[in-house]
């Protein structure tokens, strides 16, 4: 196998005072590759019936190497226009940040630019532990499945009208990811616990590496009024607004080619969303995490998180591969059945087994897959642990959002 497999942790917590980054992104399995780009005068078709479902994919991507990686189509159009529209296939899926962002190679409207206090341009910056996104903030359309919001803020990442790039976004040797090849995807929709990606820190203080007033010369860190940053869609659904339910099937341990699962929207709003008797787990309502604790020790900035490729967590006992191209992963040489308990803010508790497979031996022995339970690697966070897409095979996992109620409780919580 030539590709090197590479950690996608396309998530963290939302910025107030101190950061881990807006999000977290390494590419995946060699991501790259061209988008599958279609005009469209109403959502894709072929997905469940209800209005408020959407067909959500684990496939191999754009590039035809993406690993765990959780795809769906996302329609955008021109405000206020129904036919001036385009569906966009292969946008990320993500429970753990807040908002629509699009690559510009991966649509050709003219979507209508924000402006900043004092009429210049609107533009954002989004760090990555490996590089950063940069491009402005427009307004659009959107509809998911029969699900539509109205001139939603989006982030337009690789916009050529926006090639200067503050010194402050790039960084020192830093890659910029603005294309399918660096990016991995034709966008990122962040459906996490937030309304806003920033939220009301970037009200009052021009926090940098965030958002940019952008006139012909310069690009200057601004404040953003919360309905001018970027929005997480669902906040802005006329109903089912309060939160999301992605559902997967089980995947067997050597992995599968694809696996097709649903993402709806609403929690307790209509006959097919309604709470059960799952666990809810609220989370901190300033940064979204939760507590997990692995190996007797509480790991407070934890968080369950779709946009993440494999579990990401430390143990000095599990080795880690080493061959050069999948040193980020674990690779024991028999599986390792590990458990680990999650606890919410609210006092509640809920023990999970998983399993570490090698992730040098599974991807090499079936280089024809693209899902894998059993992928996990060590995490660069000290106080984290990431239960990323592999928790979510074989279950209903709830994202109830931050205010909403359901009749399970209020958020921001989790539930599975």
């Amino acid at each position: 196998m030539t590709a090197v497999l590479r950690p996608r942790m396309r998530t963290g917590a939302r910025v107030l005072y101190w950061s881990m980054g807006a999000l977290i992104c390494a590419s995946a399995l060699s991501c790259g590759g061209g988008g599958g780009r279609g005009l469209a005068a109403a959502p894709p078709g072929g997905g469940p019936s209800d209005a408020n479902v959407t067909s959500v994919t684990v496939d191999a991507g754009p590039d035809g190497g993406s690993v765990n990686t959780l795809f769906t189509s996302v329609t955008v159009c021109v405000p206020g226009s129904s036919t001036n529209c385009q569906t966009i296939d292969h946008v990320e899926v993500d429970t753990a940040s807040f908002g629509l962002r699009l690559l510009r190679s991966a649509f050709t409207l003219n979507l209508p630019l924000q402006t900043a206090t004092g009429g210049n341009s609107l533009a954002e910056c989004t760090v990555f532990a490996d590089g950063y996104s940069w491009g402005p903030v427009a307004a659009a359309d959107v509809r998911i499945g029969g699900e539509s919001a109205s001139s939603v803020p989006i982030q337009v990442i690789g916009d050529p009208g926006f090639a200067q790039v503050p010194a402050d976004c790039s960084g020192a040797g830093a890659t910029e990811e603005d294309s399918v090849a660096t990016f991995g995807a034709n966008g990122i929709l962040g459906i996490g616990v937030f309304n806003q990606d920033c939220g009301p820190v970037c009200v009052t203080t021009a926090e940098p590496q965030f958002y940019y007033s952008c006139s012909a010369a310069q690009c200057q860190a601004t404040t953003v009024p919360l309905e001018a940053q970027v929005t997480n869609p669902v906040t802005l659904f006329a109903t089912d607004n309060n939160g999301s339910l992605i559902e997967l099937p089980s995947v067997p341990p050597p992995g599968a080619a694809a696996v097709t699962g649903t993402l709806t929207f609403g929690i307790d709003t209509q006959a097919n969303n309604e709470s059960g008797s799952e666990t809810v787990l609220t989370v901190d309502p300033n940064y979204g995490y939760l507590t997990v604790v692995y190996g007797g020790a509480p790991l407070s900035q934890s968080f369950v998180d779709t946009g993440s490729n494999a579990i990401f967590f430390n143990d000095a006992n599990v080795p880690q591969c080493t061959d050069t191209n999948y040193t980020d992963f674990y690779c024991p040489g028999t599986v390792q059945n590990l458990s680990a308990t999650l606890q919410g803010n609210n006092g509640v508790s809920a023990a999970v087994n998983f399993s570490v497979g090698n992730a040098q031996q599974m991807t090499t022995n079936s280089p024809a897959f693209n899902a894998f339970p059993q992928l996990a690697g060590p995490l660069p966070l000290t106080a984290a642990f990431d239960f990323g897409l592999p928790f979510y095979y074989g279950r209903r996992v709830a994202t109830v959002l931050e205010s909403r109620s359901t009749s399970a409780g209020t958020g921001p919580y989790v539930a599975f």
